[in-house]
């Protein structure tokens, strides 16, 4: 990568990130700094940070009421940003006894489901559902905050709600539309999740939306917004939908198990789980996200209540009612020939199911060309 002269500067590399359009920044002791464009990492071509450059690097930035924490924790999540908008999610890290730093670019703008190459399904969730709990998962970086910011942006242009959302940090600024907007973030204006979620439900919510279900308190007042009558949007760090629940119970001790159960079985509106894939060059895109759904219907909701979290995989492999697999995702993006298939491969949780899918679309699309023939037709 080209050379940055003269001395670092956090605000340099920041506008560095936008020129290049980084998705990511890593500042570590002992190599140059580091972007991930595309998906890859990228090294500068310049000198290794020194241990004291790393340490006063972003002096410039972090907020003056999160300078003790990172003292006492070695850890700190904030958000800045440029004058041009464009916010900048960071996680500082003491590492080796020195300062390290990964930063998430968030753009400016508030993307739309177009922008971000989702299913329609996504729209539909968001349109029909009045109340109840709508979950983003996937691992770090599969564009949860994008994914969701959609979403509550759409609300804000379509009804007139009240929505407030609990973030560490927060990285979207939305501007209200129709809706009004109350955007809470931790360690700056309230102390933790725990104390947000307690008093949320008393300042009028319409829609709630929580950065992240971390904890047996946030999952239980996400539950119980849901159960009476708000909307709420979250986030979860697992791989897919199946280990969604998983997840979730293993927050609650069992005797609470079966409460859980019934709770979600009345609540849980969707579970989108999302994966960022590299995009074929051609494309422009960049990434596209392959998209995991599964729906909250009547026989969804009762394989919840009864435990029976080994039947959905057979459900959500139907295909049907806007549900849909990772396999069936994938092999869309190969279709569209918007991935590689062999990209597509690396992804797929079973790559045999994924070639026989592939298979099956060519031998109906060579059925249709025969029968064409047969009637003397043309395949154009």
């Amino acid at each position: 990568m080209e050379n940055q002269s003269g001395p670092l500067s956090i605000h340099r590399l920041l506008a560095g990130m936008k020129k290049l359009d980084a998705s990511d920044l890593h500042i570590k002791v002992g190599i140059p700094p580091t972007f991930r464009i595309g998906g890859l990492l990228r090294i500068m071509n310049a000198e290794p940070i020194g241990e004291e450059e790393a340490d006063h690097l972003m002096d410039p930035v972090v907020p003056p009421s999160l300078r003790e924490r990172f003292e006492k924790t070695g850890n700190i999540d904030f958000a800045t940003h440029l004058k041009d908008g464009d916010r900048f999610r960071v996680n500082m890290f003491r590492a080796g006894g020195h300062t390290h730093v990964a930063i998430r670019r968030v753009k400016a703008e508030i993307p739309n489901y177009n922008d971000l190459r989702l299913p329609q399904v996504y729209g539909e969730v968001t349109e029909k559902t009045g109340e109840g709990l709508v979950l983003v998962v996937g691992v770090t970086g599969s564009g949860k905050s994008s994914t969701l910011a959609a979403m509550l942006d759409h609300i804000n242009h379509m009804r007139s709600d009240h929505i407030i959302t609990v973030e560490d940090p927060v990285e979207y600024r939305f501007i209200p539309k129709k809706s009004i907007i109350s955007q809470r973030e931790i360690g700056i204006d309230v102390d933790s999740y725990a104390t947000a979620m307690r008093y949320i439900v008393r300042e009028d919510p319409d829609v709630i939306f929580i950065g992240e279900l971390r904890d047996h308190d946030t999952v239980l007042a996400a539950v119980q917004a849901a159960e009476t009558g708000h909307l709420v949007f979250a986030t979860l760090h697992t791989a897919d939908t199946m280990q969604t629940f998983s997840r979730i119970i293993e927050f609650f001790p069992a005797h609470e198990h079966g409460f859980l159960r019934h709770a979600l079985s009345n609540t849980l509106k969707a579970v989108f789980a999302q994966r960022l894939l590299p995009a074929l060059p051609e494309t422009g895109f960049g990434v596209v996200p392959a998209c995991e759904v599964l729906l909250g219907t009547a026989t969804v909701r009762d394989k919840i209540r009864e435990g029976e979290d080994d039947a959905l995989p057979a459900i959500v492999g139907r295909n049907e009612e806007g549900m849909q697999s990772f396999t069936y995702a994938l092999a869309e993006l190969v279709k569209k020939e918007w991935v590689s298939l062999q990209t597509a491969l690396e992804f797929a949780p079973n790559r045999d199911a994924l070639q026989s899918t592939l298979r099956g679309v060519e031998v109906k699309a060579q059925g249709l060309v025969n029968r064409i023939r047969s009637a003397g037709g043309k395949t154009g």
